[in-house]
């Protein structure tokens, strides 16, 4: 019993020096400070901030009595960055299949703790995680939440698949498919509705979707339309009807016109949208997630190893060769763009590369900072709390030692990371 108390005075004193250091309060001296990405950065600002969030921020460098001051004088400083489409449980690779059976969900969830950590350190400071073993990425969630264990916020998806489509189970025996076919995979519109308020009974935060095929099926089914609009319609409104967006991975404009059709606030990955999908995007206000290096990461690997079945490789290296040229064509066409790499395909912490990605499609240093930043807060309705740094929003806050206006690289290379006044990098 003696030791339970002990625990239990360890646990308490821990959370009470967690509380006073995120009640100190610290000043950031910025060299460079693009607070509002898509306006100018401005010179020589400092940064409040207390109790975690962003109390003022004021022209020149100033100082306060007791207040702790952050030297980013030579630093090009901005809101975190952020990635709407992520997958921390895992990582694409010839293992994946033995990892499968040998690693406990224990230990998988571990793993996810691991790569959150990689992702935040990367400077990514919010994901929406959009498809992985659910409790667990609750679980995950809601621990770092409430501070138990360092990590990126996580906005987390409940999974909502057609039997066969691409959220369902392939390339395992039959007895193994009958075994991991969950509640969240349906057929017909009620049963699709069905599901979706499973998944939000369950803990999702938003529905994820397939309305086409996927490129790591392990099925020649192709990458087209496979959810009907019947479906489609039924997930969205039973989602709405209980306050949650939904988001639609799509590759072919049959099935990303589908999804848009429905209502849906985002396609991930989009790689044949067209102008009827582009008037889709601007009718109904939804994003495109483009999953750029998702793309370049398959078709490299479909190149250059064998662990991919056939099914598997000639789709990725079809879509993988399709993806950044089409991508620039959206881009000028005008569509809604927010950040989204599909790490868990790419390797986590590699973030930043996506945007190495769209700035070699042609989008520019700026507007990738705003996807990554503005957008992606707008598409998690978290707009007054992230995205930007003014008074009163979380103290969400990377630097660089260049300016990635002048060159994108230098994401890549983050050198300070602050999630809601704490500092995990310097």
């Amino acid at each position: 019993m003696r030791s339970l108390f002990k625990i239990a005075a360890i646990a308490a004193l821990s959370a009470s020096v967690s509380m006073t250091a995120l009640a100190e309060t610290k000043i950031i001296h910025a060299g460079k400070l693009l607070a509002v990405p898509g306006k100018p950065a401005l010179e020589k600002q400092s940064v409040v901030i207390k109790d975690g969030k962003i109390s003022a921020v004021k022209a020149g460098y100033h100082t306060e009595d007791g207040a702790k001051i952050i030297d980013l004088k030579d630093s090009f400083v901005m809101p975190g960055l952020m990635d709407m489409h992520v997958h921390l449980q895992g990582e694409l690779g010839p293992k994946n299949d033995s990892e499968a059976l040998k690693m406990s969900d224990e230990l998988s969830s571990m793993k996810s703790i691991h790569h959150g950590m990689k992702t935040l350190m990367a400077g990514f400071t919010t994901v929406r995680d959009v498809g992985n073993n659910p409790q667990h990425m609750y679980a995950l969630r809601d621990a770092i939440n409430y501070g138990w264990v360092d990590g990126p916020r996580i906005i987390a998806a409940g999974g909502v698949g057609i039997t066969g489509g691409h959220a369902d189970v392939s390339g395992v025996k039959h007895e193994l498919m009958d075994m991991l076919t969950t509640k969240r995979i349906c057929d017909g519109p009620y049963d699709c509705r069905r599901a979706t308020r499973h998944a939000i009974k369950y803990g999702a935060d938003l529905v994820k979707i397939t309305s086409t095929g996927g490129v790591l099926t392990d099925r020649a089914t192709g990458t087209g339309q496979q959810m009907e609009m019947d479906e489609l319609d039924e997930v969205v409104l039973a989602a709405k009807r209980m306050g949650r967006k939904v988001a639609s991975h799509a590759h072919q404009e049959d099935g990303i016109v589908a999804a848009l059709k429905a209502g849906v606030h985002s396609i991930e990955h989009g790689t044949y949208a067209g102008p009827e999908a582009y008037k889709w995007f601007k009718k109904t206000g939804a994003y495109l997630v483009p999953t750029l290096i998702a793309g370049d990461t398959v078709k490299n690997m479909a190149e250059k190893s064998n662990f991919m079945s056939p099914a598997i490789k000639a789709k990725a290296i079809r879509v993988g060769t399709d993806m950044k040229g089409n991508f620039a064509k959206a881009y000028k066409a005008g569509v809604k763009v927010a950040y989204g790499t599909d790490s868990g395909v790419s390797a986590h912490g590699t973030n930043a590369y996506e945007a190495v990605l769209m700035n070699e499609a042609g989008m520019t240093p700026m507007d990738i900072l705003v996807t990554a930043t503005i957008n992606a807060a707008d598409l998690i309705s978290m707009s007054k709390s992230l995205g930007t740094i003014e008074v009163g929003k979380q103290a969400d806050i990377i630097a660089t030692d260049g300016s990635p206006l002048n060159d994108i690289k230098e994401l890549m290379d983050v050198d300070f990371v602050m999630k809601t006044g704490k500092i995990y990098k310097k």
